[in-house]
Protein backbone atom coordinates (compact mmCIF):
# COMPACT_ATOMS: atom_id res chain seq x y z
CA UNK A 1 0.00 0.00 0.00
CA UNK A 2 1.37 3.34 -0.18
CA UNK A 3 0.00 6.08 1.44
CA UNK A 4 -1.82 8.19 -1.39
CA UNK A 5 -3.41 5.42 -2.19
CA UNK A 6 -6.54 3.14 -0.74
CA UNK A 7 -6.51 1.17 2.65
CA UNK A 8 -6.29 -2.50 1.33
CA UNK A 9 -8.11 -3.61 4.60
CA UNK A 10 -11.66 -4.92 4.37
CA UNK A 11 -12.54 -7.22 8.05
CA UNK A 12 -13.17 -10.79 6.94
CA UNK A 13 -17.12 -10.53 8.96
CA UNK A 14 -17.98 -8.48 5.92
CA UNK A 15 -17.23 -11.15 3.23
CA UNK A 16 -18.33 -13.91 6.25
CA UNK A 17 -21.84 -12.89 6.68
CA UNK A 18 -22.80 -12.74 2.36
CA UNK A 19 -22.98 -16.26 3.05
CA UNK A 20 -24.07 -16.66 6.18
CA UNK A 21 -26.69 -19.49 7.46
CA UNK A 22 -28.19 -21.04 9.97
CA UNK A 23 -26.16 -24.01 10.05
CA UNK A 24 -23.17 -22.31 10.06
CA UNK A 25 -24.25 -19.85 12.98
CA UNK A 26 -25.15 -23.14 15.17
CA UNK A 27 -21.96 -24.14 14.45
CA UNK A 28 -20.47 -20.34 15.51
CA UNK A 29 -22.44 -20.94 19.34
CA UNK A 30 -20.57 -23.66 20.15
CA UNK A 31 -17.33 -22.19 19.17
CA UNK A 32 -18.42 -19.12 20.92
CA UNK A 33 -19.47 -21.20 24.07
CA UNK A 34 -16.31 -23.73 24.04
CA UNK A 35 -13.93 -20.60 23.98
CA UNK A 36 -15.97 -18.58 26.63
CA UNK A 37 -15.74 -21.63 28.68
CA UNK A 38 -11.95 -21.40 28.63
CA UNK A 39 -11.33 -17.61 27.95
CA UNK A 40 -13.86 -16.05 30.66
CA UNK A 41 -12.46 -17.59 33.88
CA UNK A 42 -8.82 -17.33 32.32
CA UNK A 43 -9.43 -13.65 32.01
CA UNK A 44 -10.57 -13.31 35.62
CA UNK A 45 -7.45 -15.26 36.96
CA UNK A 46 -5.48 -12.87 34.92
CA UNK A 47 -7.07 -9.58 36.05
CA UNK A 48 -6.18 -10.39 39.49
CA UNK A 49 -2.46 -11.66 38.01
CA UNK A 50 -1.90 -8.05 36.23
CA UNK A 51 -2.95 -6.58 39.81
CA UNK A 52 -7.11 -4.70 38.57
CA UNK A 53 -9.98 -6.58 39.62
CA UNK A 54 -11.74 -9.49 38.11
CA UNK A 55 -14.28 -7.85 36.44
CA UNK A 56 -11.93 -5.38 34.43
CA UNK A 57 -10.26 -8.82 33.16
CA UNK A 58 -13.36 -9.92 32.22
CA UNK A 59 -15.03 -6.53 30.76
CA UNK A 60 -11.30 -6.23 28.76
CA UNK A 61 -11.93 -9.90 27.37
CA UNK A 62 -15.03 -9.39 26.51
CA UNK A 63 -14.85 -6.24 24.78
CA UNK A 64 -10.82 -7.73 23.39
CA UNK A 65 -13.22 -10.51 21.50
CA UNK A 66 -15.32 -8.86 20.33
CA UNK A 67 -13.63 -6.64 18.16
CA UNK A 68 -10.80 -9.24 17.46
CA UNK A 69 -13.99 -10.71 16.21
CA UNK A 70 -15.48 -7.79 14.24
CA UNK A 71 -12.23 -6.66 12.92
CA UNK A 72 -10.06 -9.64 12.08
CA UNK A 73 -8.93 -10.37 8.96
CA UNK A 74 -9.98 -14.60 9.56
CA UNK A 75 -13.40 -15.53 9.62
CA UNK A 76 -12.05 -18.82 12.45
CA UNK A 77 -9.63 -16.04 14.60
CA UNK A 78 -10.22 -16.14 18.46
CA UNK A 79 -9.12 -13.45 20.76
CA UNK A 80 -8.57 -13.69 24.42
CA UNK A 81 -6.66 -13.16 27.23
CA UNK A 82 -2.88 -13.96 26.94
CA UNK A 83 -0.55 -15.04 29.80
CA UNK A 84 2.73 -13.19 28.61
CA UNK A 85 0.97 -9.86 29.26
CA UNK A 86 0.18 -10.32 32.78
CA UNK A 87 3.95 -9.21 33.48
CA UNK A 88 3.64 -6.52 30.96
CA UNK A 89 0.06 -5.41 32.45
CA UNK A 90 1.05 -5.83 36.31
CA UNK A 91 4.25 -3.83 35.29
CA UNK A 92 2.52 -0.68 33.89
CA UNK A 93 0.06 -0.10 36.48
CA UNK A 94 2.38 -0.98 39.69
CA UNK A 95 4.41 2.17 37.84
CA UNK A 96 1.51 4.46 35.64
CA UNK A 97 -2.02 2.97 37.35
CA UNK A 98 -4.88 2.21 35.21
CA UNK A 99 -4.58 5.69 33.34
CA UNK A 100 -0.89 4.67 32.20
CA UNK A 101 -2.30 1.51 31.22
CA UNK A 102 -5.06 3.17 28.88
CA UNK A 103 -2.51 4.98 27.31
CA UNK A 104 -0.08 2.01 26.28
CA UNK A 105 -2.74 0.08 24.98
CA UNK A 106 -3.81 2.79 22.85
CA UNK A 107 -0.11 3.53 21.61
CA UNK A 108 0.31 -0.68 21.35
CA UNK A 109 -3.05 -0.40 18.76
CA UNK A 110 -1.12 2.61 16.61
CA UNK A 111 1.76 0.85 16.55
CA UNK A 112 -0.09 -2.50 15.20
CA UNK A 113 -2.16 -0.58 12.88
CA UNK A 114 1.12 0.77 11.28
CA UNK A 115 2.74 -2.25 10.78
CA UNK A 116 -0.54 -3.60 9.01
CA UNK A 117 -0.85 -0.55 6.83
CA UNK A 118 3.16 -0.97 5.86
CA UNK A 119 2.73 -4.82 5.60
CA UNK A 120 5.40 -5.08 8.25
CA UNK A 121 4.07 -8.68 9.69
CA UNK A 122 5.93 -10.56 7.49
CA UNK A 123 8.79 -9.47 9.88
CA UNK A 124 8.61 -11.66 12.70
CA UNK A 125 10.10 -14.44 10.68
CA UNK A 126 13.78 -13.10 11.10
CA UNK A 127 13.44 -13.34 14.65
CA UNK A 128 15.48 -16.39 15.57
CA UNK A 129 14.09 -19.68 17.59
CA UNK A 130 16.06 -19.03 20.49
CA UNK A 131 14.79 -15.74 21.19
CA UNK A 132 11.25 -16.51 21.09
CA UNK A 133 11.73 -19.76 23.31
CA UNK A 134 13.18 -17.73 26.08
CA UNK A 135 11.21 -15.27 26.20
CA UNK A 136 8.64 -17.84 26.22
CA UNK A 137 10.72 -19.42 28.96
CA UNK A 138 11.07 -15.96 30.74
CA UNK A 139 7.48 -15.50 30.73
CA UNK A 140 6.39 -18.79 32.32
CA UNK A 141 8.85 -18.18 35.27
CA UNK A 142 7.31 -14.69 35.83
CA UNK A 143 4.01 -15.86 35.89
CA UNK A 144 5.20 -18.84 37.68
CA UNK A 145 6.53 -16.63 40.14
CA UNK A 146 3.54 -14.77 40.83
CA UNK A 147 1.44 -17.69 41.72
CA UNK A 148 4.21 -18.78 45.00
CA UNK A 149 1.97 -16.27 47.58
CA UNK A 150 -0.91 -17.68 46.83
CA UNK A 151 0.46 -21.52 46.58
CA UNK A 152 2.26 -21.13 49.98
CA UNK A 153 -0.88 -19.22 51.52
CA UNK A 154 2.06 -16.34 52.50
CA UNK A 155 -0.88 -14.04 52.69
CA UNK A 156 1.31 -11.17 51.44
CA UNK A 157 0.54 -7.60 50.32
CA UNK A 158 2.15 -5.38 48.05
CA UNK A 159 4.56 -7.94 47.11
CA UNK A 160 6.81 -6.06 44.67
CA UNK A 161 6.65 -6.43 40.88
CA UNK A 162 10.05 -6.93 40.41
CA UNK A 163 11.41 -10.99 40.01
CA UNK A 164 14.18 -11.12 42.55
CA UNK A 165 12.65 -8.34 45.17
CA UNK A 166 9.84 -10.80 44.92
CA UNK A 167 11.43 -13.99 45.34
CA UNK A 168 13.89 -12.13 48.21
CA UNK A 169 10.18 -10.88 50.45
CA UNK A 170 9.16 -15.03 49.62
CA UNK A 171 12.05 -16.42 51.36
CA UNK A 172 11.84 -13.67 53.95
CA UNK A 173 8.64 -15.41 54.53
CA UNK A 174 9.01 -18.98 54.53
CA UNK A 175 7.97 -19.21 57.58
CA UNK A 176 4.86 -18.19 57.35
CA UNK A 177 3.95 -20.88 54.98
CA UNK A 178 -0.04 -21.94 54.76
CA UNK A 179 -1.45 -24.78 52.87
Amino acid sequence: MNLTGKIDFQPKLFSTLRHYSAERFKDDLVAGVVVGIVALPLAIAFGIASGVSPTIGLITAIIGGFLVSAFGGNSVQIGGPTGAFIVIVYSIIQNFGITGLAVATVMAGLILVLLGMFHLGTVIKFIPYPIVVGFTSGIALTIFSTQINDFLGLGLTNVPGDFISKWGIYFSNLGNVDF
